[in-house]
């Protein structure tokens, strides 16, 4: 990479030293793995990041972490562009747009750059393999489960999701649906509302969703800003109890509000180990090493595999009772 190339990137972390078992020819060339999530700085991916950072401390190699200000698809290709321009090894990205990154995607793989996916996937064909966090059905049935059991199956409910074109949110979405169809005729989803995984939008979102329809009986927010927006709205207009908040969301920005009753309870994994993971199965797939069912993570655990899906463990639930035990 150009000597000044650091300065184009939100992380450049670099160790000279490896940390384990490498090999001479190993060390001859420095390794560099570019990690590129959907909009920098907030809690989920900066948690994200520190995992990254943490891999790459451990396996000796470069990783950048970069991503837009803002969920958006055209940030996103600008920034894969720098990254190939600058010959990196391997590109990581958690997608905004699948189809929209596709082509750029593809040109990566085509100038030899292993390309995988992280969190949210882009087409098949435009990467090697992709990380997910959980199985989506189990994910999204249990978001429809969680708002069902604050609600007393009954009365309407809101969803909060972040970018419409993201893979994953749309994929939880549909699981919710069916849940919902399936086991809860009495609850009925209102609306839908996009936020772009901006939190002032979340809020504003929030807050129109809970003046629009006054007989609300939940919100589920399904990208991480959607929990503290709803349940900083709820407890601003002083609705707790009569609005339940639940929804996918780091623990420490929703601690506050799980405790007071403006949210019930959040549903994440680790997105430290997601971070980590990512960074090395990008490593181990430099080296020829794919992903296989059962395989073993340091600081991670066993992963599973569906074709060529990757998926790394189970959702956690938080609440009032245990978010203390939790700092991320």
């Amino acid at each position: 990479m150009p000597p000044d190339s650091s300065e184009k990137y939100d992380v450049i972390y670099t160790l000279d030293k490896v940390a384990y078992e490498e090999t001479d020819a190993d060390r001859s060339r420095e390794i560099t793995i570019a990690v590129v999530p959907k909009v920098a700085n907030i809690p989920y991916f900066n948690a994200a990041e520190e995992g990254a950072l943490e891999a790459a401390k451990d396996l000796g190699i470069n990783v950048i972490f970069t991503g837009p200000a803002f969920a958006d698809a055209e940030q996103q290709i600008i920034i894969i562009e720098e990254l190939i321009e600058d010959g990196v090894d391997a590109i990581a990205v958690s997608v905004n747009d699948p189809e929209k990154l596709a082509p750029i995607l593809l040109e990566a793989k085509g100038k030899g750059i292993k390309v995988i996916t992280w969190d949210a996937d882009t087409l098949p064909h435009a990467r090697d393999f992709f990380i997910n966090m959980v199985d989506p059905e189990t994910l999204g049935r249990h978001l429809m489960d969680i708002l069902a059991w604050n609600t007393g199956e009954k009365g309407e409910f809101a969803i909060m999701t972040g970018a419409l074109t993201a893979s994953n949110l749309n994929e939880w979405l549909h699981w919710i649906k069916i849940q919902q169809k399936e086991y809860y005729p009495e609850m009925t989803l209102v609306e839908v509302a996009a936020n772009d995984d901006n939190p002032q939008m979340a809020y504003a979102s929030a807050l129109n969703l809970l003046e629009k329809y006054p007989d609300l009986k939940g919100i589920i927010g399904n990208s991480s800003v959607g929990p503290p927006a709803a349940a900083k709205a709820v407890k601003e207009l002083e609705r707790e109890g009569e609005v339940a908040v639940v929804g996918l969301s780091t623990p420490n920005p929703m601690n506050e509000y799980l405790k007071d009753g403006s949210a019930q309870i959040v549903t994440l994994w680790s997105p430290k180990k997601l971070g980590y993971l990512t960074v090395m199965l990008a490593n181990n797939s430099l080296k020829g090493i794919d992903p296989y069912d059962w395989q073993e993570i340091r600081k991670v655990g066993n992963i599973r595999m569906v074709d060529d899906m990757v998926i790394m463990g189970e959702p956690m639930d938080f609440t009032a009772g245990n978010v203390d035990q939790y700092d991320f």
